[in-house]
């Protein structure tokens, strides 16, 4: 069996070239000039060598994660095609999905001026923050008005909150390239080989962006480390799962290769990793030890 992924996330050429490929793969003669001109943009971004941005400062929402997300939305693209899946993404429709995927948590950066505390205090305002960083920077790069308007329905997907449904579509694929979008980013991170070892960093995500928005702790969605791990298989099971099913129109199943049978790596990955956090929810103590 082919390892997963194919491609080491935390090597940002290596991402660049299989995404390419990928891309490639589907239309031998597209245009890859605002992928590679956004792509290399955000890692400037990321590194904290564009504009005022410092570079990010988080450990889970990091740059990998971009990285993870967007090679996830590029198989996701080629699967949909191998399948012949309809309604048909065209290529600027994928360009557009790819840029959506690559600023989706663009919002997660700061400026000095942002002042102390790092990019997790934005946690619960990413989402709008991403959106505004892309309708800022992207018209620089001579995409259309109504083009930000897709991208930017495509990174309000990605809010847990959001409601895929009732936001305004002009057509039936541009709801199709949302789901494509927030399933990548749910995929990527779930999927990552070390997502169980990073709960406890995530907590504390939560947790800055609690205090800095001054979330009292009977209403803060986790309350410890071990609050948070022991929450994690059910929030895939009962909240994501269900919404990459229904909300998303199950595009996730594209992945399988081949498709519509075989393995789907991605969904493989993920239950390895909820079975490693079931261990880990085993070894903590009783809830009501803490009590």
């Amino acid at each position: 069996m082919p390892s997963f992924p194919d491609v080491d996330t935390r090597d940002a050429q290596a991402v660049s070239t299989r995404i390419r490929q990928i891309l490639l793969g589907i239309e031998s003669q597209g245009d890859l000039t605002l992928f590679d001109r956004i792509y290399n943009d955000v890692g400037r971004m990321f590194r904290g060598e564009f504009g005022d941005y410092r570079p990010i400062d988080l450990k889970y929402h990091d740059y990998q994660h971009t990285l993870q997300a967007s090679l996830c939305m590029a198989e996701l693209m080629a699967g949909r095609d191998t399948a012949r899946a309809t309604p048909h993404l065209d290529w600027r429709q994928i360009e557009l999905g790819m840029t959506a995927v690559l600023l989706h948590d663009s919002g997660y950066l700061t400026t000095a001026s942002d002042g102390e505390g790092t990019g997790a205090k934005f946690t619960y305002t990413h989402v709008l923050r991403s959106s505004a960083v892309a309708a800022s920077q992207l018209p620089r790069y001579g995409v259309k008005p109504h083009e930000i308007d897709i991208v930017l329905n495509a990174i309000r997907c990605t809010g847990p909150s959001a409601n895929i449904n009732t936001l305004e579509y002009d057509n039936e694929s541009e709801m199709v390239l949302c789901a494509c979008v927030t399933t990548a980013d749910y995929l990527g991170q779930l999927a990552a080989h070390d997502y169980p070892d990073e709960l406890r960093i995530l907590f504390n995500e939560f947790k800055e962006s609690d205090d800095f928005q001054g979330v009292p702790a009977d209403q803060r969605l986790f309350n410890s480390e071990e609050d948070l791990i022991r929450k994690t298989p059910g929030f895939w099971r009962n909240f994501v799962l269900p919404k990459l099913e229904k909300d998303f129109r199950g595009v996730y199943r594209y992945l399988a290769t081949p498709f519509p049978d075989g393995s789907n790596p991605y969904i493989v990955a993920i239950e390895r990793n909820m079975e490693i956090i079931e261990r880990q929810i085993t070894e903590l103590a009783p809830e009501s030890s803490s009590n």
